[in-house]
């Protein structure tokens, strides 16, 4: 007996029917379905920008555009401090009675400069190194002679420049006051001299 050469013929299976869903199952499905979010767009998304991050083949990355840095500043020394200068202390009148107890004795005159016959420039001299002394040695009162210079010469222009020396800032550390002696002591041609107390 010859077997045929066709194949056999497989007859279609009938499809299983579909179960309705109940209504319970589908508000069950509704609500996993708006839950789920879908991947393909999130995926396609960043295949994107990892295209943009990626530098093309070939070319070395750009680095940005650096701004311009500001110019230094130009450095300002900060001013000196200043330096107060010291005070130079105002002179002082003797007062009446310091005069009065000078012209009676009662106060002693500690010391005598004579300055007759000297030049502007020597008597300067002599009267800063007596001032120095006096204030140095701890005297109260001198007497400083000048001379009148009725006759003209140089008494008379000591007569008038040894006060202006006397007020000078270089002499009122040695200096309280000064002023014309008594006619005993020389008059017009003389002065007391109030020494300043030196400070140890």
């Amino acid at each position: 007996m010859k077997r045929s050469s066709r194949p056999p013929v497989l007859e279609p299976r009938p499809s299983p029917r579909r179960r309705a869903l109940s209504e319970e199952e589908r508000a069950l499905w509704d609500t996993v379905a708006k839950q789920v979010k879908p991947l393909r767009k999130q995926r396609v998304a960043k295949a994107a920008v990892k295209v943009h991050a990626a530098p093309s083949a070939g070319h070395p990355p750009v680095a940005p555009a650096s701004r311009p840095s500001a110019p230094a500043r130009p450095v300002i020394a900060a001013p000196a401090p200043r330096v107060a200068k010291p005070q130079v202390p105002p002179l002082a009148p003797l007062g009446k009675r310091e005069r009065t107890k000078l012209s009676r004795g009662r106060s002693e005159i500690e010391a005598r400069l004579d300055l007759h016959g000297m030049t502007q420039t020597r008597a300067h001299r002599a009267l800063t190194g007596f001032l120095h002394r006096a204030h140095h040695d701890g005297l109260t009162f001198v007497l400083v002679i000048t001379g009148k210079g009725r006759s003209g010469g140089e008494s008379g222009v000591l007569r008038r420049q040894v006060p202006e020396w006397l007020s000078l800032p270089e002499f009122r550390a040695f200096v309280v006051g000064f002023e014309t002696a008594h006619i005993g002591h020389g008059g017009e041609g003389a002065l007391y001299v109030r020494i300043r107390r030196a400070r140890f």
